[in-house]
């Protein structure tokens, strides 16, 4: 029996959800280019899930900062934070983190013009301090600053690797299948609305509403 091809073969492969969410500010200093800013983190392939803008004290830019505490440039950076509105937002797509921290390039504005003179701390940063954008570094750190940011925000796990797997084949392929192969019965000449509205009317999560008397 001939082998798969590697076509076939990645053809064949469930697919695989990997959703990140991170947290990012527009610091003080680059406030008055938030919306240039925030046009470069859509078209960068990120959703944007909340966002407010918010004026820390030093104790909350304190608190954001703890982990840094007792570092000798621990009081400038709370400074730095509490001085003026910020705009906190949480972004989401396929490895969040590590694709906004490249694109935010090194926590140094003077190296990551030399390094990525094309990331935003390059462009909108004045100084060593004075950066403009912050990211988090680690998931634990994500979750830990988005909850501080937005507390009232509900960060519920999302499926991945084999436990996106499992979803799917549970929750999802058998409705799939079930429409698909309507359609090849069906044959409409617009075969994806048709699988739109078939699925609409079959979603197995779609709320049962009892017609009244």
């Amino acid at each position: 029996m001939p082998e798969d091809t590697p076509v076939e073969r990645s053809m064949m492969e469930p697919p695989q959800i990997y959703v990140e969410r991170t947290l990012a500010l527009i610091k003080p200093d680059a406030l008055h280019k938030a919306d240039e800013i925030e046009d470069i983190i859509v078209r960068s392939g990120f959703t944007v899930l909340s966002k407010r803008r918010v004026h820390l004290s030093p104790e909350q830019a304190s608190d954001f900062y703890a982990e840094h505490y007792g570092k000798m440039f621990f009081p400038s950076l709370v400074a730095y934070l509490s001085s003026g509105p910020i705009i906190a937002l949480v972004l989401a797509r396929d490895k969040a983190i590590a694709y906004w921290n490249m694109l935010i390039g090194p926590t140094n504005t003077y190296k990551a013009r030399e390094t990525h003179p094309d990331s935003l701390r390059a462009i909108y940063g004045l100084d060593d301090q004075r950066n403009a954008v912050h990211g988090s570094e680690t998931f634990s750190s994500a979750e830990r600053e988005i909850r501080f940011m937005f507390p009232d925000m509900t960060l519920e796990p999302v499926p991945a690797g084999q436990a996106a797997k499992d979803y799917l084949m549970k929750n999802v392929n058998p409705t799939l299948l079930q429409g698909l192969t309507g359609l090849c019965k069906a044959k409409p000449e617009e075969p994806v609305v048709w699988l739109a509205d078939w699925l609409l009317e079959n979603n197995p999560n779609k709320p049962k509403v009892e017609e009244p008397l």
